[in-house]
């Protein structure tokens, strides 16, 4: 590495976000969009020589980006050059160096008695500097395969798929059943976490690079795969796993109780629509608003409905506070899993004093009033003898909410179009497929994402993506 003896002479410090007073009043990122090349570049001297880079590996980042490589290469200046090697991994390294919780830190070797290397501050800037300095342009293919395969989803695996078909010179449309491309890129992630604006950039140079884009069409419903198998040589299912966990508890038909997705997904729309998030007939202001179950969802949840004006917020998690360091059944170089305090929760604590989250919480029933508008909810705390959730006498207790958002992850993907392509699911309903084979039961159709794996990361829809392209390409050119 450049500076042999960084990893000892400087610590590790992120870059700041914008301040918590000022970015709630908008939904405008919540990154400051500007980067320090001096620090990054000081924070690069950090990477050690390491020998076995585990950031890269298998418990590491999931593209296999080449994270030392890079950092060396923005210690010594060289930006573009490491813009090239960040491209080489990623097809999108604007979305993970904001969205991506950063595994690759977690493995950082450094990271097993020290503070780990600052990576995604690292990537971020990156490509930030890629776009700000024009060198990344459209992947213009001059050799066309004439094969044409349809993409279904356009979530980070659809697009990373898409994107690396054509670059093999197949014609990939990729079909989206909302009005905006970009799955849940769009809609799932809100805008202070991922600018919409940042996501049509990468779909404008994916359709200048020769990608077709459909949008509108709920393939399954308005159309049926056997259609699209007569225009298309093969078709890729990149769905995500779009059906949520729910909470079948008593009035759980309350008006006022809604899955976290619907939330999220319908004030995104709003904002881009009208400019006016809290306009929407979801938006909490003035209201008590509980969040039941954490994750990065859940934050983010918190952090709209605290631009909507939230009266209160609380966020109710099942499992106990994590620990602030790793336990030993925790070690290096797995994912730590301590407790950490995200945008959402930093900004509800300066708001209301407090963070947000109450811990060991199971919620019993809804409470509504004569008209059907949930007006609070009933809790009991609950503890843990030897793995079995066991609730604890005397513990009940209401609280007052008028809006309820479940944030408790998902189970799988719809199948009305798995049932459309008459394709066989796996034991946890996903769409059976053996990963780095991505085939599924009908010749022809692969699929890849959350769909075939279950709720997961960008990181790995975009390592998915670009796996089935690699299959498909095999499939359609017999090599």
């Amino acid at each position: 590495m450049g500076k042999v003896t960084g990893f000892k002479e400087f610590d590790r410090k992120t870059e700041d976000y914008r301040p918590v007073d000022l970015r709630i009043k908008d939904y405008g990122e919540i990154f400051t969009g500007t980067h320090d090349e001096d620090h990054l570049q000081v924070q690069g001297a950090r990477c050690m020589d390491c020998g076995v880079p585990f950031c890269q590996s298998d418990d590491g980042c999931p593209v296999n980006n080449l994270i030392p490589e890079w950092n060396d290469l923005v210690y010594n200046n060289k930006w573009q050059k490491a813009l090239v090697r960040l491209l080489e991994t990623n097809n999108f390294p604007e979305f993970t160096g904001r969205v991506c919780p950063a595994p690759c830190e977690g493995a950082c070797v450094l990271g097993m008695n020290n503070p780990a290397v600052t990576i995604k501050n690292i990537e971020q800037a990156i490509v930030d500097k890629g776009f700000a300095e024009g060198w990344i342009k459209p992947n213009v293919v001059e050799y066309r395969t004439g094969k044409k395969v349809a993409i279904i989803g356009s979530g980070p695996a659809g697009l990373a798929a898409a994107d690396e078909l054509n670059k093999l010179g197949h014609n990939a449309t990729v079909f989206e059943r909302d009005d905006r491309i970009g799955g849940l890129l769009m809609y799932g992630i809100p805008n202070m976490k991922l600018g919409k604006d940042v996501v049509e950039r990468r779909v404008n140079l994916l359709r200048d690079s020769g990608v077709e884009f459909i949008t509108n069409v709920n393939v399954g419903k308005d159309i049926t795969t056997k259609t699209l198998q007569k225009d298309f040589d093969a078709i890729v299912f990149t769905t995500g796993a779009g059906k949520a966990r729910d909470l079948p508890v008593e009035n759980r038909d309350a008006k006022g109780v809604h899955l976290a997705m619907e939330y999220l997904a319908k004030n995104t729309k709003t904002l881009l629509d009208t400019g006016h998030a809290d306009d929407s007939d979801l938006s909490a202001k003035g209201k008590d608003v509980i969040v039941i179950g954490g994750g990065d969802t859940g934050t983010d949840c918190i952090g709209t409905a605290l631009r909507q004006g939230a009266k209160s917020i609380v966020n109710f998690e099942l499992m106990g506070k994590p620990p602030v360091e790793r336990t030993e059944d925790n070690p290096w170089p797995l994912w730590p899993l301590i407790y950490r305090v995200d945008y959402g929760h930093a900004e509800a604590a300066q708001v209301f004093g407090d963070d947000p989250r109450q811990y060991h919480l199971m919620t019993k029933s809804f409470i509504k009033d004569d008209s059907g508008n949930v007006t609070g909810l009933e809790t009991i705390n609950v503890g843990f003898t030897d793995g079995k959730l066991t609730e604890v006498a005397g513990s009940k207790k209401t609280w007052d909410a008028q809006l309820v958002l479940l944030s408790m992850g998902f189970v799988s993907p719809e199948h009305y179009l798995s049932d459309d392509a008459n394709i066989e699911l796996d034991e946890r309903d996903n769409y059976k497929a053996e990963y780095g084979k991505y085939t599924t039961s009908q010749a022809g159709i692969f699929t890849a994402g959350d769909c075939r794996r279950g709720q997961s990361l960008v990181v790995w829809a975009i390592n998915e993506g670009r796996g089935v392209a690699q299959k498909i390409d095999q499939y359609l050119t017999n090599q």
